[in-house]
């Protein structure tokens, strides 16, 4: 049986892994600068007519007193949504024009969890 090292395998690999390894995993000295939280600007809510998940989610962010524009499916900018990468697939969805906030029925505890992100 052979004797073990003291040395850790970190410290077995030569000189440039270590650094190239180091750099992938760690913050760029810039990083101060970025905002480590996001504000929502302007929410748009996304709904169709006939739709008792829409009228629910409308009664969700009255009750957490939350304003949100709000467009139709077939609307010009809820295509250019679509073409961007925002899901309509599951109505309504609510969104920052960056990412799906929520979408089909609104939990008021689960809204209220994702926009104090």
């Amino acid at each position: 049986m052979k004797p073990r090292s003291s040395q850790s395998v970190e410290t077995t690999e030569p000189e440039p892994f270590r650094r190239e390894f180091h750099e992938t995993f760690t913050a760029p000295d810039d990083l101060e600068t970025v905002p480590t939280t996001t504000s929502v600007t302007q929410l748009t809510l996304v709904t169709t007519d006939d739709c008792h998940f829409c009228e629910r989610a409308r009664e969700v962010l009255a009750s957490l007193g939350v304003a949100a524009r709000e467009i139709s499916v077939g609307s010009e900018e809820a295509q250019e949504l679509s073409a961007r990468g925002i899901p309509l697939a599951f109505l309504p969805v609510l969104t920052d024009g960056v990412r799906v906030v929520a979408y089909g029925r609104l939990s008021e505890k689960r809204l209220r969890k994702e926009l104090d992100r």
